[in-house]
C-alpha cells in the first residue's frame, strides 16, 4: 500500500499558518481560503486531510463552525487536532463527523481515560506523541514531561488506536539520520500505524520515510504552503515502487 500523504490545515485567527520549530508567537500567515486550500487538496488526490487548531490549544474554541464546515464538504476523513483534552471534547468532534481525533497532552496526563475512549471508539482515536530532544512534549509544546516516548507508547500497546502521530518538533534542524533513527526506532517498537510529522520538507524526506517499515503516512503543510513541492509530485514518491516483472506470453 501507499505510504499516506496527509496534507494539514494548521489554523490560528480564522485563518492559515504554519510555524517554525513549534514557535507559537511567531507564526507564518498564509492568506488563502482553508476550505478552498482543502478542496484542492482532495481534488488532487488527498485521501485524508488533518486540521489542527493552534487556539483550541490556547483554550479558545473560536474556529469550531469553519472545521464543521470543513468535515461536511471535503468528502474524505478529516483527522482532528488541536486542544482535544477531555472525553467530551473528543466525543463531540466525533459525532461531528471527524474521522480521527488526535490526542496528545491529555493522554500524557490521564492515560486510563484515553484507553477507555479509544475502547470506546475503536479506530477514532489517533495518539499524538510530539517529541523535543528525545522526550515526550505536552501542553502544546510547552511543557517536557519525565516521559521516555518508547515507554510511553508501550502503555497503549493494547488500545484500539486509529494511528500514532509522531511529531519531531526540532525537525528545522539539519540532522535528518537522528530524526529519521527516532521515527524509525518507535514505528519498530509498535503495532499501530505510524504518520510522521514536522519530517517533511523536501521530496527527498518523502522517500526516505517510504523505506522506514510500519509508516503508513506522512503530514505535510509547511512545504505545500510553500509550493516547495505539489501535493501530486509527494503522492507519487509515495507510492510502492515495484520491481519490473516479465509478462506472460
Amino acid at each position: 500500500t501507499p505510504m499516506q500523504i496527509i496534507p494539514t490545515l494548521e489554523l490560528q485567527n480564522g485563518r492559515c499558518v504554519t510555524l517554525q520549530g513549534g514557535e507559537f508567537d511567531a507564526p507564518v500567515l498564509w492568506h488563502v481560503d482553508p476550505i478552498d486550500t482543502a478542496m484542492a487538496w482532495v481534488e488532487a488526490g488527498a485521501t485524508q486531510l488533518r486540521v489542527t487548531d493552534f487556539d483550541a490549544i490556547a483554550g479558545e474554541s473560536e474556529h469550531d463552525a469553519l472545521i464543521e464546515a470543513l468535515i461536511r464538504r471535503v468528502g474524505v476523513p478529516v483527522q482532528v487536532a488541536g486542544g482535544i483534552r477531555s472525553r467530551d471534547r473528543a466525543a463531540y468532534w466525533i459525532d461531528k463527523g471527524a474521522g480521527q481525533v488526535v490526542i496528545g497532552s491529555l493522554a500524557a496526563q490521564a492515560p486510563q481515560e484515553v484507553m477507555a475512549l479509544a475502547k470506546y471508539y475503536p479506530d477514532w482515536v489517533a495518539l499524538s506523541l510530539d517529541i523535543r530532544n528525545g522526550r515526550l512534549m505536552t501542553d502544546g509544546w510547552r511543557n517536557e514531561s519525565a516521559l521516555d516516548p518508547a515507554t510511553f507508547l508501550a502503555v497503549f500497546s493494547e488500545s484500539p488506536l486509529s494511528a500514532v502521530i509522531v511529531t519531531d518538533i526540532d525537525s528545522d534542524a539539519t540532522e535528518v539520520d537522528k530524526q529519521l533513527g527516532l521515527i524509525t526506532g518507535l514505528a519498530a517498537s509498535t503495532r499501530h500505524p505510524v504518520i510522521a510529522s514536522g519530517l517533511v520538507d523536501t521530496l527527498d524526506d518523502v522517500s526516505r520515510l517510504r523505506y522506514v517499515p510500519n509508516i503508513a503516512g506522512a503530514v505535510v503543510g509547511r512545504a505545500l504552503m510553500r509550493k516547495t513541492f505539489t501535493l501530486q509530485e509527494a503522492l507519487e514518491i509515495a507510492q510502492p515502487r515495484y520491481e519490473a516483472v516479465a509478462a506472460f506470453q
